[in-house]
């Protein structure tokens, strides 16, 4: 045990120091890493165009360089003309002068007394500083001034910086470099993706390739569905920017489109950068406040729609990630890799989720960032009911009713649950109260659902074992209030299917006996959960053969996992009887008997 134990907390240490390593590496080698990662962005974007000139017979070297200086043209001509457009913004800056300056004066004059004060205090304090120093003349000139003495104002002093070309060429040089080596990288990665991608399963796992292959195929469909999506709402979001801004007045209205469509690849920070220049433009032409409250209501307004309704609707199916998740991968990149790693945030987690999705070890990476549910609906409800939450359970009950019927409810959802529930009671890991807190809430939430299910609510009896009346079928619990709650659930489900159907809650075998004499049944189900009801269910069924030798009783092994005809050598189970594990197969093989039985005499 303590072997084991150590083992396990030396797991744990390296983990940890393997994500240390990691993260270290990754942000002292970011020079390399980040054209690297921009590299194979941009490669797998370029791969569908390349692979189409291909097949087209043009050879991989003609199509490749075809492709990359196609690119390099199209940015090489954007910038052209985003420099343009800024040059004649910084022509007409003067004529913006005058009217940014009557705005201001407006707001100054609008102000409170308040803020007058305010200011005209900064105003004396700064008087008391610049004050002539006791001892000196007021009027002296500097050359009367004694020596160690202050002049009457200090003097003014400017720092300016030396100049420094090679600082200015390596600003410069760096982003020309960057891009170089993003541009040779791509074309390497271009050049030789298959073997490259060979390599990359070799490394991973050369003895399970189908994995390997699935998770490879995964990670970059996700991308590139997510590249090509975002391509597209992000131009047209900046075509719906540069139109509204042009009718808005806005001069260099395309300029600013532009920025907007390429900014909002920034994740969080880039919609506010782009909508800072439109607005301080807007206040400085126009006299009023109409084209800067038109301006700020524009960017507003299209993000929220297009960050809370369109790109949801677009990106959920093709990321696989929660919001939570690109928040913080868009901190933790942005921390690592400063702002190439914001860019790079969203393509390198969905790597690391995919990865995480078919690598066991990996897989609370899948958990933690993925979107996908990590419990089964009966996981959820049988939790709620945990935490004596009775509305969110039949939340969860509501919910899967939109998809599925009633009985496949009954059968996914709270037969599981309480089979989860038996296991936790017979480990002795619940208390009274919350076992009765369970039973009576599934029991109340069944009952609920059942007459709300139904234009006619069903009136299925549940009744003391002296009142109960001749009828079709009589569910009698095995062992326990869960083998209970069962046989209710699927007296309704027989009761909507015509039959009459009825539950007796648990009471001790003699009675149940009793109750099964007197109400006369045409067939009896013996509701069992597995593991701990089978000799209960054992032992009744061997008093009711016994007691009534003509009678049909079927068994029911609810959600049992072994084989049935094992489960029925052990209960001894007689051969024109049945044992059946799922409502479905129950409701089913008693509706075919009871229509084939000869009507009472």
């Amino acid at each position: 045990m303590k072997r084991s134990y150590s083992s396990h907390e030396n797991k744990r240490l390296l983990g940890i120091v393997t994500a240390v390593v990691a993260i270290s590496t990754l942000y002292l080698a970011r020079i390399v890493f980040i054209p690297l990662a921009l590299a194979f962005l941009f490669a797998l974007l370029l791969t569908p165009p390349v692979a189409f000139l291909e097949r087209i017979k043009v050879p991989r070297s003609l199509a490749i360089f075809t492709v990359v200086l196609t690119l390099l043209a199209l940015g090489g001509l954007i910038g052209w003309k985003t420099s343009q457009q800024f040059v004649d913004l910084t022509d007409r800056i003067p004529m913006y002068k005058e009217a940014l300056k009557a705005k201001i004066d407006s707001i100054k004059g609008s102000g409170s007394q308040s803020l007058s004060n305010a200011s005209k205090a900064v105003e004396e304090l700064e008087s008391e500083i610049v004050q002539v120093t006791p001892g000196s003349s007021e009027n002296g000139s500097k050359k009367n001034v004694p020596r160690g003495s202050s002049p009457s104002r200090p003097l003014s002093v400017a720092v300016v910086p030396p100049t420094n070309p090679i600082g200015s060429v390596q600003n410069l040089i760096g982003p020309l470099a960057t891009t170089g080596l993003v541009t040779i990288f791509t074309i390497f990665i271009l050049f030789g993706r298959e073997n490259l991608r060979n390599r990359l399963i070799r490394l991973a796992s050369a003895d399970q390739l189908n994995l390997m292959t699935k998770a490879m195929d995964e990670a970059s469909q996700r991308i590139n569905r997510y590249l090509i999506l975002q391509f597209f709402v992000n131009a047209g979001y900046g075509l719906l920017i540069g139109v509204a801004l042009h009718f808005i007045g806005v001069p260099n209205a395309a300029l600013w489109g532009l920025g907007a469509a390429i900014l909002r690849f920034l994740p969080y920070v880039g919609p506010p950068l782009a909508a800072l220049m439109p607005i301080l433009l807007s206040l400085a032409i126009f006299p009023g406040w109409y084209h800067a409250l038109a301006t700020v209501g524009l960017f507003l307004l299209l993000e929220l729609i297009v960050s809370n309704i369109v790109e949801p609707l677009l990106y959920s199916a093709h990321v696989g990630l929660s919001p939570l998740a690109i928040l913080v991968a868009a901190i933790f990149w942005t921390l690592v890799w400063g702002l190439p790693g914001l860019v790079l945030s969203t393509p390198l987690t969905v790597c690391i989720v995919v990865v995480g999705r078919y690598v066991p070890s990996l897989n609370f990476l899948n958990v933690i960032l993925g979107d996908e549910p990590v419990l089964a609906p009966h996981s959820k409800y049988y939790q709620r009911l945990l935490a004596s939450d009775q509305n969110e359970a039949k939340q969860i009950l509501e919910n899967c009713l939109k998809d599925k019927s009633l009985e496949e409810v009954y059968s996914s959802v709270i037969i599981p649950a309480l089979s989860l529930a038996e296991q936790d009671r017979h480990r002795h890991e619940l208390d009274e109260e919350t076992q009765t807190f369970i039973y009576q809430s599934t029991r109340e939430l069944v009952e609920e659902l059942a007459a709300n299910g139904s234009e006619k609510p069903l009136e299925v009896e549940v009744q003391s074992p002296p009142e109960i009346q001749s009828l079709d079928v009589l569910c009698i619990p095995a062992r326990d209030e869960a083998d209970d709650v069962i046989g209710t659930l699927l007296s309704q489900i027989l009761g909507r299917q015509g039959h009459s159907a009825k539950s007796i809650r648990i009471a001790s075998v003699a009675t149940m006996l009793s109750a099964v004499c007197e109400s006369n049944p045409r067939i009896v189900c013996i509701s069992a959960l597995p593991p701990h009801a089978l000799g209960h269910a054992r032992a009744l069924y061997a008093r009711l053969r016994k007691q009534f030798p003509e009678l049909y009783i079927v068994i029911c092994l609810w959600h049992f996992k072994g084989d049935p005809r094992q489960a029925g050598i052990r209960l001894r189970i007689a051969k024109d009887h049945g044992l059946l594990t799922s409502l479905s197969d129950v409701s089913q093989h008693i509706s075919f008997r009871l229509t084939s039985l000869l009507p009472r005499s």
